[in-house]
C-alpha cells in the first residue's frame, strides 16, 4: 500500500469520469471522499475502490440542485480536502429545453450554479488555509454555442468564466484552480453517438490527464484530448456570418 499524500473530494462520484479519476488517485495513496446524490451507487464505487488499492475512501450524499445544502455538507466532511473536483456535467436535452423552461433550469443550474456556488465555499476555506487545488470540469461545449447544445454549452461558458475569476482571484493566496475541458468521453453522456476517434478520450486517460494537471502548478486550462485546443482555437475564431451557417 503506497503512502497516502493527500484528501480527495471527488463531487459526482458515480460519473464514468468521476470513477476513473477515484480510482486514479485511490492507486497513488490519496484518501478519497465521493459525493453524489444516488448513494447506493456511489457506494458500489467506492467499495471497489477501497478492495483494488485498499484505500480510504468514504462517501457522502450531495445533490447539485440543492443549494441550500451546501454548507452543511462542506461542515460534515471529515476534514477539509486537499484538493476538490467536481465533474459533475449533465447535457440534458437540447430539443426539451426548448420548449421546456424546468428541464433547461436543471440544465444550467447542473451544470453551473450548483458547481460554482458550492466550489465558492471551498474556496473561501482554502484561502484562509492558503493551500489547496480546485478542479472544474467545463467543456469545449462552452467555447462557443453551437445550434446542438446551446443549453449545455452556455453553462459551461459560465462555469468555464467563473473559474477563471477564481484563479485570477487566489492566485496570491496559495489556491490554485484548474479547469479541464474534455472533449468527446466514451461513458454514458455519448453513449450511441459516433464518435472522431482523435477526439475522443477513455475515462482512464482524462484521469491521468487531470492527476498531473493538479500536480503541476503551471496547469491552468487543460483540453482533454490536447487535440481540442487547436480546434476550439479555429472555431473560436470562425466569423459569426460563417459560423452560423454550420449548424454544428
Amino acid at each position: 500500500m503506497m503512502k497516502t499524500t493527500g484528501t480527495l473530494l471527488l463531487i459526482g462520484g458515480t460519473s464514468g469520469i468521476g470513477r476513473a479519476v477515484a480510482l486514479h488517485y485511490a492507486k497513488a495513496g490519496w484518501r478519497v471522499r465521493l459525493a453524489a446524490r444516488n448513494l447506493e451507487e456511489v457506494e458500489c464505487n467506492a467499495n471497489d475502490i477501497a478492495v483494488r488499492y485498499e484505500a480510504e475512501v468514504t462517501t457522502h450524499v450531495l445533490d447539485i440542485l440543492r443549494t441550500d445544502t451546501f454548507e452543511a455538507f462542506v461542515n460534515r466532511l471529515p476534514e477539509l480536502p486537499d484538493t476538490v473536483m467536481c465533474v459533475i456535467g449533465w447535457m440534458g436535452s437540447q430539443p426539451q429545453a426548448e420548449v421546456d423552461l424546468d428541464h433547461a433550469g436543471q440544465v444550467l443550474r447542473s451544470n453551473f450554479e450548483g458547481p460554482a456556488l458550492l466550489l465558492s465555499l471551498f474556496a473561501e476555506r482554502f484561502a484562509a488555509r492558503r493551500a489547496g487545488v480546485i478542479v472544474g470540469f467545463s467543456s469545449v461545449a462552452g467555447d462557443r454555442g453551437r445550434a446542438s447544445n446551446y443549453y449545455y454549452g452556455a453553462a459551461k461558458a459560465g462555469f468555464t468564466a467563473f473559474l477563471s475569476g477564481l484563479r485570477n482571484r487566489l492566485s496570491t493566496t496559495g489556491v490554485r484552480v484548474v479547469t479541464i475541458k474534455p472533449g468527446f468521453v466514451r461513458t454514458k453522456m455519448t453513449a450511441g453517438m459516433v464518435l472522431p476517434a482523435c477526439l475522443t478520450a477513455d475515462p482512464a486517460h482524462v484521469a491521468r490527464v487531470v492527476f498531473a494537471a493538479a500536480e503541476d502548478r503551471r496547469a491552468d486550462v487543460v483540453y482533454v484530448p490536447g487535440l481540442w485546443r487547436p480546434v476550439m482555437f479555429v472555431i473560436k475564431c470562425l466569423p459569426e456570418m460563417i459560423f452560423k451557417r454550420l449548424h454544428l
